[in-house]
């Protein structure tokens, strides 16, 4: 028992175990988004338990988001196989939450640091496509939005409009959303 997960016999373990299929086909972007995530982290591939890597796959629309989210337990660094995405993370409250950007196209890379919350937007006219390797097997997400909005049960509105300043509607509002999850 490893990570939260079972290591398998070894004497057992075959080919198919290092095996992922699951960036073949393009992810569905027919969503409020317009982007679909499709990870490979070790609950959708067993065999990268232990070797503290994992992947995924973002396909986006024209105008698609993968909005802002976090790694808490894993550092990203992202290619461009398609299109042109703009970019961006947030650093910590102590470096002033100082927003790093760029635009990237086809074959550039761009590196997102553990825990800092960060975003991928398609600015081009046509879908786009990039490939993340993240430095665990399971890296977590947390979608800014979900997390703070779409809580189960909600955070209280008097914390929200406190902490955001803004009236109770505003906050009733926003949690009232269907928070998709990519």
């Amino acid at each position: 028992f490893v990570n939260g997960k079972f290591c398998k016999d070894t004497r057992q373990v075959t080919a198919d175990d290092f095996l992922f299929e699951g960036f073949r086909y393009p992810g569905n972007t027919a969503n409020s988004l317009g982007s679909k995530v499709t990870p490979a982290f070790v609950d959708q591939f067993p065999g990268l338990n232990t070797l503290g890597i994992s992947m995924a796959r973002i396909d986006f629309a024209p105008g698609g988001l993968n909005p802002p989210h976090t790694h808490p337990r894993g550092s990203e660094i992202l290619v461009v196989a398609e299109g042109t995405l703009l970019v961006g993370f947030v650093t910590s409250n102590q470096l002033n939450n100082t927003l790093f950007t760029k635009v990237l196209y086809k074959g550039d890379v761009f590196a997102f640091p553990i825990g800092l919350i960060h975003f991928q937007l398609n600015i081009g006219k046509t879908p786009a496509l990039a490939f993340a390797a993240l430095s665990s097997q399971n890296p977590g997400v947390i979608t800014v939005a979900n997390a703070v909005f779409g809580s189960k049960p909600p955070i209280s509105a008097d914390i929200l409009t406190k902490a955001f300043q803004v009236d109770k509607k505003v906050v009733d509002y926003l949690q009232a959303q269907f928070w998709y999850d990519n």
